[in-house]
């Protein structure tokens, strides 16, 4: 951890707002990415974190809101940079993509300044924050409904051979979060092409989308919290944070899955929620028809935590029901 800063004369952090250009509308508006920066007078680590990639996951945008009001006049050393509002497009319009072109963005990075509409948001913010030389990155993220918060941490790209990968991992321990390794590379998502640059980063996943769950808000400050006082730059919290997870899965990094798939259709009615402790083949959930006659039972694959129940209550062949940290 930095001990030794050199700092500024006038001793405050300093806050600064200000706009990234996207893109001129046809009525000749211009639209913007909202930046918001605070600067302690020490130097030290840049921090950055990023939210709304996906335009319904709006509770990361109330977590740096929050976070910025506890670390103004609190930042000891270090800077923390955000992009509070990723995807303002797929915000206002309720939507998980870019809503104009149909792309998601966190498929579209490291970006192309003369590919699509995702593309070129992509290579802007993701230029941007390559341009500082993070110490880490903190992809803000909403799940499922009802789903637990926990830290995702990319696969280890294939190509990689720098120390980044290590960093996340170390700090995704810190996080006081239940830390799950996603079983899938999404090599186009915003934390896997920072760490193909060798740029720590992690996504935290923070529950339910679409709305502010409060609590969801003050478990993602506090995890962020926990960060920042391990990298020094400010003073850690009284009691370090811990998200309540049973201690048969704390202290591991976890396995994500979605399997099984649902085989049939009808109405998903759950035997295990969010947080549960569930075996190797436990019922987790059951399929009914239209007449109330039973047409499948879910049952886990391994042992694990269920992390969140899938967003509707309709089954259908071939798409996930529930989500699992696995064992």
């Amino acid at each position: 951890m930095e001990t030794n800063h050199t700092c500024r004369t006038g001793g405050r952090p300093r806050i600064r707002f200000s706009f990234l250009k996207i893109l001129t509308g046809s009525d000749l508006s211009r639209r913007r990415l909202p930046l918001m920066v605070v600067e302690s007078p020490c130097s030290g680590p840049v921090v950055w974190l990023t939210a709304c990639v996906h335009g319904d996951e709006v509770g990361g945008i109330v977590v740096i809101q929050e976070l910025f009001k506890t670390v103004r006049k609190h930042l000891l050393n270090g800077s923390i940079y955000a992009f509070p509002l990723m995807n303002p497009l797929g915000f206002e319009t309720a939507s998980r993509d870019i809503i104009l072109s149909k792309e998601d963005l966190n498929r579209s990075f490291p970006g192309n300044k003369n590919g699509s509409l995702a593309e070129r948001i992509a290579d802007k913010t993701f230029n941007t924050i390559v341009q500082t030389n993070p110490a880490l990155v903190l992809d803000l993220h909403n799940d499922w409904r009802k789903s637990i918060p926990h830290a995702l941490l990319d696969p280890r790209p294939r190509t990689h051979e720098g120390t980044a990968y290590a960093k996340a991992q170390y700090l995704s321990e810190k996080t006081g979060l239940l830390v799950i390794q996603d079983t899938e590379e999404l090599k186009r998502s915003l934390s896997y092409s920072l760490l193909q640059h060798d740029i720590p980063a992690l996504t935290l996943e923070l529950g339910e989308s679409y709305v502010v769950n409060e609590q969801n808000i003050a478990f993602g400050v506090n995890s962020i919290l926990n960060i920042l006082a391990h990298l020094g730059m400010v003073t850690p919290l009284e009691k370090p944070f811990r998200y309540p997870v049973p201690e048969r899965v704390r202290g591991q990094i976890l396995r994500y899955s979605h399997l099984p798939l649902s085989s049939t259709s009808g109405i998903i009615r759950f035997l295990a929620k969010p947080g549960d402790l569930v075996t190797r083949d436990q019922p987790v959930a059951k399929i009914y028809n239209t007449f109330g006659k039973l047409q499948e039972t879910i049952r886990a694959l391994n042992d694990g935590i269920v992390l969140g129940h899938t967003d509707f209550s309709v089954a259908f062949p071939g798409v996930p029901v529930i989500a699992f940290g696995m064992l």
